[in-house]
């Protein structure tokens, strides 16, 4: 997959991003890691972590901000789900920031409240360049299937801080799997949002600097 390092020109004169794609690779003693990302995509996905429910989340993801993912996980999972959850989180920032590029062109920003029975997630993005998260989830439990309910929060501000993303998250509800799926969908809207080629742009950056 190439990474989009420039803008190619139309024959109308306008300019198209080039293909927005990156494919990346983590090896430690604790994981090993692979991620391809193509932001469009229509939703095509491989993933496997051997942790289910981030498999799950992954999924839902991919699907609702019509990427194309394909994450490969061989972890440490005797020990718990911490590194390969964690490595899953690095990689996938570290992939949506190389197929950005210099983010010329790019709406930037974006939003998405998203219900799931008695859950709503609400969140937003700034795709700008800076990194940082405000997470405010309220699970109860110590783990969502198998995997323990800390990281939710813990992917989430992995990401936005290796991917560039200022993330906001504020949800209600009382059922985890609900509240981190609401969540994962929501994100997956925001970013579908925030990560389109926005024509009015011609390929300038959405910023005053």
């Amino acid at each position: 997959m190439k990474t989009p390092a420039s803008w190619r020109p139309c024959p109308n004169g306008d300019r198209m991003p080039a293909e927005r794609s990156a494919a990346r690779q983590r090896q430690t003693k604790e994981t090993d890691v692979s991620v391809r990302l193509n932001l469009d995509g229509g939703g095509a996905i491989e993933v496997s972590t051997g942790v289910p429910f981030l498999d799950h989340l992954l999924r839902a993801l991919a699907v609702h901000a019509l990427l194309d993912l394909e994450v490969r996980a061989r972890g440490d999972l005797e020990v718990d789900a911490h590194h390969t959850v964690e490595d899953v989180a690095i990689l996938l920032g570290e992939s949506l920031a190389e197929a950005l590029g210099d983010r010329s062109g790019i709406a930037r920003f974006g939003d998405a409240i998203v219900p799931l029975d008695e859950s709503r997630a609400t969140v937003a993005v700034d795709c700008g360049g800076r990194g940082y998260a405000m997470i405010d989830l309220p699970l109860r439990g110590v783990t969502i299937g198998s995997l323990p309910a800390t990281m939710v929060p813990h992917f989430l501000e992995t990401f936005a801080l290796r991917g560039g993303v200022t993330l906001h998250v504020v949800a209600s509800g009382r059922d985890d799997h609900h509240l981190a799926e609401a969540t994962f969908k929501a994100l997956a809207r925001a970013l579908r949002q925030a990560c389109a080629v926005d024509p009015a742009l011609r390929g300038k950056s959405a910023s005053t600097k």
